[in-house]
């Protein structure tokens, strides 16, 4: 596993309520997660409209949050601890 190094302060993260978005903007933010480089979806893998559904049933059972990262001016979807 590779750890990095603190250069500098946290990133501030504020969580977004997936509700409060409009709904074409999260969508569009599913699917641009889902389709990420690097996005390891196994043997659950399948169609665009399979991996948004299955983000939007994690959202509403509260297993994956919408985050916002103000420094980068970023979101992402990231699991709940």
């Amino acid at each position: 596993m590779i750890q990095r190094k603190a250069t500098g302060p946290p990133e501030e993260v504020v969580e977004v309520p997936y509700e409060r978005l409009d709904p074409e903007t999260l969508r569009n933010l599913i699917q641009e997660f889902v389709t990420r480089d690097g996005a390891d979806w196994g043997e659950t893998g399948g169609a665009l409209e399979d991996k948004v559904a299955q983000v939007m049933q994690q959202l509403r059972s509260r297993k994956v949050k919408v985050v916002f990262e103000l420094k980068s001016q970023t979101a992402n979807i990231v699991v709940c601890r």
